[in-house]
């Protein structure tokens, strides 16, 4: 199915040549009274008829709305333009709303990439840009949007996992809105069929499932600070490499391998402990004395 416009005309500028015709026909049938000729009451029947055949077409399209024409079963158009309009008699009309609606997912329990069972929920903004095939393409658009809707969720979420701390990798929880672009692309290919636009998709809930919620978050917390030490750790040495040639070119000192190796395990302690550290001075060698 593929829409098209419907025949239809300005309905007030209809209405009143539809009036004229039925003053046409009492007038014809007035004067085949007094003229006693039978060729006037079938040409003033003709025009009762056909003006009420139009009358009764009378349709009222509201704004953000569309009316399907259906002829005996046989979809004759579609009529999108607001207003008061005359179409093609003894047809059907069907309402169709244009307005831009939302749907939002029950929440889902899948699991993602890595295996972990998460919860997760997404609103959809949608509209249907093509009547004939909201209407004639599918059974009820309105449920294929939603068990498609729920469907491409549940396809998205095992593509990543739920979190990651490799900057470069996608995952549920860091990246969002790619994650919600993808769902909001593959969405407008399943739905094309019905004749509805993807506006946007958002992720609105997303969680680990009750049950391995304690355990993922301990997880998580040993997996931030394991990333946090070889951060701390990569820095330091970098730090300790700055500061051995900084004193080294600045000034003419030179050390031996012993004591770079002492100085360099002093300064990684003090950057790398988490705690406040104790300084040691040595006031070099003590000889005991009799």
């Amino acid at each position: 199915m593929k829409e098209k416009n419907a025949f239809h005309v300005n309905g007030y500028a209809g209405l009143l040549v539809l009036v004229l015709m039925l003053l046409a026909g009492v007038w014809l049938f007035y004067q085949g009274a007094m003229a006693n000729r039978t060729g006037f009451y079938i040409v003033a029947f003709l025009l009762w008829l056909i003006a009420f055949l139009f009358i009764s077409s009378l349709t009222i399209v509201g704004p953000n709305q569309a009316k399907a024409v259906l002829f005996f079963g046989k979809y004759l158009g579609t009529i999108k333009s607001n207003g008061l309009y005359i179409t093609t008699p003894l047809t059907r009309k069907i309402n169709v709303s244009l307005k831009v609606r939302n749907f939002n997912s029950s929440l889902l329990k899948v699991n993602d990439s890595d295996g972990n069972p998460v919860e997760i929920s997404a609103v959809v903004v949608f509209k249907v840009v093509d009547t004939a095939k909201a209407l004639f393409d599918v059974d009820y658009y309105l449920d294929f949007v939603e068990i498609q809707s729920e469907t491409a969720i549940r396809h998205i979420a095992t593509q990543y996992p739920y979190d990651t701390f490799n900057d470069d990798d996608i995952s549920l929880r860091g990246n969002t809105t790619e994650v919600s672009e993808e769902l909001a692309k593959e969405l407008d290919e399943r739905l094309s069929i019905a004749g509805v636009k993807v506006i946007e998709t958002r992720l609105n809930h997303l969680a680990y499932a009750t049950e391995i919620a304690n355990a993922m978050l301990q997880r998580q917390q040993a997996r931030a600070i394991l990333s946090a030490r070889q951060t701390i750790v990569e820095g330091a040495v970098t730090m300790t490499q700055m500061a051995l040639e900084q004193i080294e070119s600045g000034q003419d000192i030179h050390f031996n391998d012993d004591r770079k190796v002492q100085l360099i395990n002093n300064l990684l302690v003090s950057i790398i402990t988490d705690k406040g550290t104790q300084p040691v001075i040595n006031t070099g060698d003590v000889k005991d004395s009799k």
